[in-house]
């Protein structure tokens, strides 16, 4: 082996243009890059949904919908999910602290119970809202419901 005979492994190096490196290279002068224009500009950076001037399909479709600004979302948790955490806990009374610590919902989340699964244990319940299955199912048992 000597020095004039190694070489890379194959396709380790890549054919790389060498543009705007004089005219004598093929590649320099406008540098691939066409004449004038915002494209043979230095920085240019098309934008999102741009079509080249033409007027963009975000623009040519017609808006629609409305989004409510004081619409109120509320996290479901059904009867199911509580008998679990009742089992896995043995907790008397569920409360958002409760439901937060075991990642059944988030941080600041409104909460509403909902009659899906059964409930075989008697337990207080408090959350923001309650279906009226879920509050004829836990006062069946003696349990107690208290809105926030």
């Amino acid at each position: 082996m000597k020095l004039n005979t190694l070489k890379p492994a194959k396709g380790s190096i890549k054919n790389k243009k060498r543009i705007g490196r004089g005219q004598g290279s093929g590649r320099g002068g406008t540098s691939t890059k066409g004449h004038k224009g915002a494209k043979s500009r230095s920085g240019y950076k098309e934008r999102k949904g741009f079509e080249g001037g033409q007027m963009p399909l975000q623009r040519r479709l017609p808006k629609f919908g409305f989004n409510r600004p004081n619409k109120v979302v509320f996290k479901p948790v059904n009867l199911d999910i509580i008998q679990e955490l009742v089992e896995k806990t043995k907790a008397k009374s569920i409360d958002i602290d409760l439901l937060t610590k075991n990642g059944i919902i988030g941080k600041g989340n409104l909460v509403k119970v909902l009659g899906r699964g059964e409930l075989k244990t008697k337990v207080d319940v408090t959350a923001h809202h309650f279906s009226s299955s879920a509050i004829e199912a836990i006062e069946k048992l003696g349990g107690k419901i208290t809105r926030l």
